[in-house]
């Protein structure tokens, strides 16, 4: 049996490291040759020397213009094309001033669109024009959050979080409009609480914890982990989606139809 993204070249925004290192590694399982972009270059070089020819890593910043046009160029010179991105990169803001609306500062706010939704919109802007001026078509996948529609006030009152990422819902299904009739498909994945870097505090808080047993019910009550978004990802990355756009998949053990206890 082929495997899924054999052929496809494919760049993940945010990909040395939490859910984004975990889909590297799916679909350079699957066949493909993938170009990851991190910040951290310490980072990058690990990713690199550890997953060998298949990969190749761009240090920058996601939210910076030109970050993503220089990995799809790194992707059509070291491997000859692009046929997809996986946009992971962002993060919280509440160390700078995300939370509750009442408390959110200009700071706040600024930083956590700039982090979560500006880069968005610049990897997401470079992937398409690319896709166009080579007239093939494509799959774009962006990473959102079932905070972005499904909120959790308690423990989980990152407004401009939750803003960016229902933003990105809007963008990602407005273009995937938009672009269907070029065969450009648009999707977002939404993970529940999944252990990354960026959910240590929640892993380490046994409140948490208890809720979370109860809002993400299925295999056990547990939190996430990266790979359990893998095979959507790898998924809607491929052909076997073709069929597939404007959609949002919510990969977050139940999150999105329970209610949670235990606060």
């Amino acid at each position: 049996m082929a495997s899924q993204l054999s052929g496809k070249v494919i760049v993940v925004m945010g990909g040395t490291s939490g859910l984004g290192l975990s889909a590297v590694r799916a679909c350079v399982g699957q066949g493909a040759r993938v170009v990851a972009v991190g910040r951290d270059a310490a980072k990058a070089d690990a990713v690199a020397s550890m997953l060998g020819e298949s990969v190749r890593v761009v240090v920058g910043d996601a939210a910076v213009v030109g970050t993503a046009e220089s990995a799809i160029d790194t992707a059509e010179l070291a491997f000859g094309g692009f046929h997809g991105l996986y946009h992971v990169a962002g993060g919280s803001g509440r160390r700078r001033g995300d939370g509750l609306l009442h408390e959110l500062s200009d700071e706040g706010w600024d930083y956590t669109l700039n982090l979560n939704l500006r880069s968005v919109f610049l990897s997401n802007r470079a992937a398409v024009r690319r896709l166009r001026e080579r007239g093939i078509a494509g799959s774009i996948l962006n990473c959102g959050s079932v905070l972005g529609f499904s909120p959790s006030s308690h423990f989980f009152a990152t407004q401009a979080y939750a803003a960016a990422k229902a933003a990105i819902i809007g963008l990602t299904r407005s273009a995937a409009a938009q672009y269907a009739p070029e065969g450009i498909r648009f999707n977002v994945v939404a993970p529940g609480l999944v252990a990354t870097p960026m959910s240590q505090r929640a892993q380490g808080d046994e409140r948490i914890l208890a809720f979370v047993k109860t809002k993400q019910p299925l295999d056990g009550g547990r939190i996430g982990r990266p790979e359990d978004l893998d095979a959507a990802v790898v998924w809607l990355l491929s052909d076997a989606a073709g069929f597939v756009t404007g959609q949002v998949i919510a990969v977050d053990g139940g999150w999105s139809v329970s209610e949670g206890q235990g606060v």
